[in-house]
Order: structure tokens, then sequence, then C-alpha cells
């Protein structure tokens, strides 16, 4: 990495270190702060539901959903929350707390990435940039709203993140010592291992992929001791991937391989299965997003590569920006930030958070250019530090006012909640003209499912009532869309009672006549 110009301002160190102390405090408050709304859209409440029923039937091989095998995603978010169930009780703070601790590792890990090469690169005075990553990292939007989340995404990006960061710390390393090369390439492999049972064969197709492609960049071959270590480190990412690989397999066997490889492996990847279909250059709009509120700068470390490439194309390539542009690091946050967004981009399902795993490439860019640019311009540092602190408050201020609104018209928790309070905690709840998967952590053992564990969506009144006859059933609760309960009275072989409403689904009683 190019000379990071060492910070000559007036500001004394002990105010430096006083902020960067409370800015730490703030974001561990943050990332922890409003995790109490309820289990938002259809994924959260369904992963939060398969770590409660590990739980329940004291199996933590193979995932359950109602009663159901489960085999989307790997085991490691379920062990997350199981655990944080067992600490805080099963909440929705537990459901998110292992995603906000990855979060804040995936930020220590860039921190960790900048002090690595202060050490390494005796050009390097100060820990400046090490802080801008910590900074950026910690505050931008994709990072933020994801560690907040109980969802695979920040857990698949912490390890990877992890990962990779420890490859080049070891790349980079002067000398080949146990500490400064063997371990870091050590801790390579062993992420490596984490992310596959964080998301599956991504977790080895990226870091891979990314190193190699890294290597082109820089137009060199690996070193013999890296080319070597593929053969050790292999057995170290297989020992841990085989934690849970191996024993889900042996109590599963083909079903396992053909629902967690063949299908949400290859066949999301290859078709629109799944039912998120996006255009060829949704990430590339989606990856700039996720870097707000450092938008700006991520775009201007962009443009500064682009010039410097066409520069270099055109043979007037002596600058020092362009010999910047192609230093080590950016390379390797290059090829980071380009190996998922092209991969994904031919995906045939296409979410925003399959791409989190290339914001830290991004974070990397934007922090190397704010470095630069705050130590030439020194009267913006404390602006920009002021808009990290800034991000940070709106962040707790949108979880306590704003998002909690929306949280109300998005889960079905006050709606069963409701009718629990009622008297009907016990009743069967049907889904009348839709599916609830919010209602799967809500609800919980008490959907009506089809013979293959789905939920079991019912199209008309006629089917619902011959189903609860068929059950002996003389009541039961009915989610519906909510503009639907107008048309309840006119059906004469029920007695409906609207017990609440969120705006978007209603939960009424059914009493038969």
């Amino acid at each position: 990495m190019a000379e990071i110009t060492k910070d000559t301002g007036d500001t004394p160190n002990s105010i430096n270190r006083f902020v960067w102390f409370l800015f730490i405090l703030l974001v561990v408050f943050t990332y922890f702060f409003g995790l109490t709304i309820p289990l938002l859209g259809p994924d959260e409440p369904r992963y939060a539901q398969v770590a409660r029923e590990m739980i329940e039937r004291h199996d933590f091989v193979t995932p359950t959903l109602g009663g159901f095998a489960w085999f989307e995603k790997p085991a490691l978010l379920y062990w997350l929350e199981a655990a944080s169930y067992k600490l805080f009780g099963v909440t929705e703070f537990a459901a998110r707390f292992g995603s906000a601790i990855f979060g804040l590792g995936t930020v220590f890990c860039l921190w960790w990435l900048g002090r690595s090469l202060r050490e390494n690169d005796q050009r390097s005075t100060n820990d400046d940039f090490a802080k801008w990553l910590a900074i950026v990292g910690a505050t931008t939007a994709g990072i933020i709203v994801f560690a907040r989340g109980a969802s695979f995404d920040i857990i698949l990006t912490f390890p990877m993140t992890a990962a990779l960061v420890s490859f080049f710390v070891a790349e980079r390393s002067v000398v080949r010592t146990l500490a400064s090369y063997y371990l870091p390439l050590i801790s390579f492999y062993l992420f490596i291992g984490v992310a596959l049972l964080a998301k599956g064969l991504v977790g080895i197709v990226f870091p891979i992929a990314i190193v190699g492609f890294y290597f082109i960049l820089s137009r060199r071959f690996p070193s013999k001791h890296f080319i070597a270590s593929l053969f050790w480190g292999t057995l170290i990412w297989l020992s841990v991937a085989s934690i849970w690989y191996v024993p889900v397999y042996l109590q599963n066997g083909y079903q396992f391989v053909d629902e967690f490889f063949i299908q949400h492996h290859f066949q999301r990847f290859t078709s629109n299965k799944y039912q998120h279909p996006q255009p060829f250059y949704f990430f590339f709009w989606v990856l700039p997003l996720m870097t707000i509120p450092w938008l700006p700068f991520f775009l201007a470390a962009v443009w500064r590569s682009g010039r410097s490439l066409f520069t270099k194309f055109v043979g007037e390539n002596s600058s020092e920006a362009s010999a910047t542009a192609f230093s080590p690091l950016i390379l390797f946050a290059y090829s980071w930030l380009i190996v998922p967004l092209v991969f994904f981009s031919f995906s045939g399902s296409k979410l925003p958070g399959y791409i989190l795993p290339s914001v830290p490439a991004a974070i990397i860019l934007s922090a190397e250019f704010i470095s630069r640019f705050t130590s030439k311009r020194l009267a913006w540092k404390m602006p920009l530090i002021a808009v990290a602190f800034t991000t940070l408050m709106v962040v707790c201020v949108m979880s306590q006012i704003v998002v909690p609104t929306y949280s109300d018209s998005d889960s079905v928790k006050s709606l069963i909640s409701a009718a629990d309070a009622g008297g009907y905690k016990d009743d069967k709840i049907f889904c009348l003209h839709t599916v609830s998967h919010n209602a799967e952590f809500y609800g919980a053992g008490r959907l009506v499912r089809n013979v293959d564990g789905t939920q079991r969506r019912f199209n008309s009144v006629q089917e619902l009532v011959d189903e609860m006859k068929s059950k002996g059933l003389q009541e039961g609760l009915v989610l519906m869309p909510d503009a639907y309960t107008k048309e309840m009275p006119i059906y004469d072989m029920i007695v409906p009672s609207v017990i609440a409403d969120n705006g978007e689904l209603a939960i009424v009683r059914f009493l038969l006549k």
C-alpha cells in the first residue's frame, strides 16, 4: 500500500483517543439497540423458529420448520440463535443477537486489516487508515441493516471477511514466521470452513475465486508456500465444515443432498424457481446504495481507478495516483468486489442481501480514499467523523420511532397476540387467500400445513370450512387480507368476528354454525 501521510493536525492525541472511544461505545450501543421489534418479512420468523425447534427437539443437526425437515440453509445461524435463546430466552432480541455480533466482527476484521498494514509497511506511520476502515465499516448502510436482522447474509459476510483479511495479512507479511504468516493463513482456511457452515458452497467458492483473481490482477503467481497451503488448508476447512455436513448427511441421506445442494444451490442459481427475478444489472445499483452515507467516496474511488486504468492504457501512467490505484490492497479490494458481483449477476434468483459479501471491499475502497483525502484536507476530518456519529444516531432514532410503525403492518405478532388475549390461544390458525411465513414464529405449532410441510393456503371459505369439519373443529382463527373481511358476513356456514387487523392482514375467528 502506498504511503498514508501522517496526520499533522493541531488536534491533541488525547482528544482523538476520546473521540475514538466514544465512537466505539456508540457503535456497540447502536448495533444492539432496537433489536426487540417484531421479526420482519418471511425469513426472520422462519429462521428464528427453526432454531426454537432445534432446542425443543434437542436436535442440532437436522433443521426443521413445523416439524418438517428444512434444508434451505446450513446450521450456523440456527446455532447462534439457539445459543442466544439459552442466554436471553426465546425473543426477537435473541434471534438477532448473533447477527449483531457478526456485524461487529466484520468491522473488527476491517480495522485489523488496517492495523496489519501499519505494522507491515514502515511507510504507514499512523493508524488513521485502520480507524477509517472501522468508521466507514461500522456506519455503512449494508452492514448496519443486515447486522440487525436474523438472516444469513451477515452470517456469511463475517467469516468471509475474516478469511480474506487473514489471507491478505499473510500475503503481505514481510517475513514468513508462525505469527505473521502461518497463523493468518491457518485463519484463512478456518474461516472458509465457518463460511461453509454459514451459507453453503459460496463459503469456499468466493474466497478461493477472489484470491485467484487477485493473483491474476497482480499478474503474478502465488508463492510456493501458499500453493502448499492449499493441501493442508483443505484439511482445516473440511474439518470445520464436517461438524455439520457429515452428521446431517448421515441422518438424512439423499434427501439432504437433493434439497440443500441440488435445489437450494444449483436450481436457485440457474432458475427462477424461488421467484426472485431481477435484471442482470440489479446488483450494480444495489451495491453502491449499500455504501450510503459513504457513496460519494466509493464512487470517487472507482472513478480514480477507472481514470488511472485509462491513463495506463494510453501510456500516461506515471502519477502517484495511478500507483495508488494499482496498489496490492486496491487490487485485492477490486477482486473481492468483482467476484461476488459478477457471480450473482448471472444468478436466476436475486435478493439485495446476496451482494453483502462484496460490501467490505467497497468499504476498503471508500476508507482508503477518505484516508488520503483527509490527510491532505485536514478541515474535512471532523465533519466526516460527524457524518459517522450522525449516521449511528439516525439509526437509533429510526429503530425507535420509524421501524416499529412499519413492523406493525409487516408482522402478524400483534394479530396473534390479540387473538391469544381474547382467549383463543390454542386455536388452529388457517390462512385464507394468503400464506403468512411471518406466522411461523408467532403461530408456531398452530398453522395448518400441506402433506409436504408447507403452509396450506385456502382459496375459498368453503374449502376452509370443509377442512375444519374434517378435523372436527368447531372454531378456528383465520389470517386473511384485510380487504376480504367485508365479504365474510355473506357466508351462512360461519359466524365470523374480526379480532384485529394491521392494515394488511386481519385475524378473524370463524365459528361454524
